[in-house]
């Protein structure tokens, strides 16, 4: 499952890895409603712990936060991180982080690909998806790279397994 923080639309899209075979699930946006900062996350954090209880994924991956110019954007965008980060970890399910620039540069090639570039990727990597938006595109992006990093990470240790036995 990838999850793409974010206060007012957190994306999320789970994929299905079969050996080298990945396969779309499901993806969408759990909206952050309401004007106090508090019922934001507690609804974004309702509605991922939902999503996590419909579709039982394996493990998970969350987008690092930036920092940017604005320091308390950067802040908020790190609780909603936070909450991307509590649900599936409150689920038992290991959570993996990737840089932006890591994320983009697994899928497109690229590690600095626009939104544009990303969904088009995502999209041939993953034929025949109905993506549910941007937020959902940059989710089932961090999935993907949470795939292709956690598969070279097994043949790692299996090479490691080889030159040990």
């Amino acid at each position: 499952m990838g999850i793409d923080p974010g206060l007012r639309n957190l994306g999320w899209g789970v994929i299905d890895v079969s050996g080298s075979r990945i396969s779309h699930i499901a993806n969408g946006v759990c909206h952050g409603t309401g004007e106090d900062l508090g019922d934001r996350l507690l609804a974004l954090f309702d509605a991922l712990t939902d999503v996590v209880a419909r579709f039982a994924p394996d493990t998970a991956a969350v987008e690092q936060t930036f920092v940017n110019k604005d320091g308390a954007g950067t802040l908020k965008l790190g609780q909603a991180r936070g909450i991307a980060m509590l649900v599936p970890a409150r689920a038992g399910l290991s959570v993996g982080e990737y840089a932006p620039n890591t994320i983009k540069k697994t899928v497109v090639g690229v590690g600095h690909a626009d939104k544009r570039q990303i969904d088009h990727m995502v999209r041939l990597q993953l034929p025949g998806v109905e993506i549910a938006g941007p937020d959902a595109a940059d989710a089932l992006a961090i999935a993907l790279c949470h795939a292709h990093h956690a598969r070279a990470g097994d043949r790692l240790a299996q090479a490691v397994g080889r030159v040990r036995a």
